[in-house]
């Protein structure tokens, strides 16, 4: 299986469970899932962008690798951090709600954007490894 495709299959598996968890053990208690929901849509937003420059930028020579990963990283932050204030300043969210969800969202999605790093880099090496025995 492609390491997008199964990377996007791992998302959506971590989103329903996550969803399921989140209506399943806060139904006593008062949530505003529109905080949640927004928040979430943040975080999966930054994950899958920073899944896919890290996608588009693997082939790439080492300078150009490095400036797409950790200037699209710096970029996605910031773009984060204007987010976030916006909702804070424009009370679009509560936001004890909306900025709990926020980080506990991102705690557990940029542990899947690693891992969907380190997959495509065990796959790319597995296939360069395989083109050497080929060639010699």
């Amino acid at each position: 299986m492609k390491p997008l495709f199964e990377f996007f299959i791992k998302l959506c598996i971590l989103s329903v469970i996550l969803w399921g968890v989140i209506f399943a053990g806060l139904n006593h208690v008062s949530v505003d899932y529109h905080s949640v929901f927004l928040a979430w849509i943040m975080v999966v937003t930054n994950t899958v962008a920073g899944y896919l420059l890290f996608d588009y930028a693997l082939d790439k020579e080492s300078a150009v690798f490095t400036k797409f990963v950790f200037g699209g990283l710096t970029l996605r932050l910031l773009m984060l951090m204007v987010l976030v204030a916006v909702v804070i300043i424009r009370n679009f969210a509560v936001v004890n709600d909306f900025v709990f969800s926020f980080f506990a969202f991102y705690c557990i999605y940029v542990i899947v954007e690693i891992l969907g790093y380190q997959k495509k880099n065990k796959q790319k090496k597995k296939l360069h490894e395989t083109g050497k025995r080929h060639t010699a």
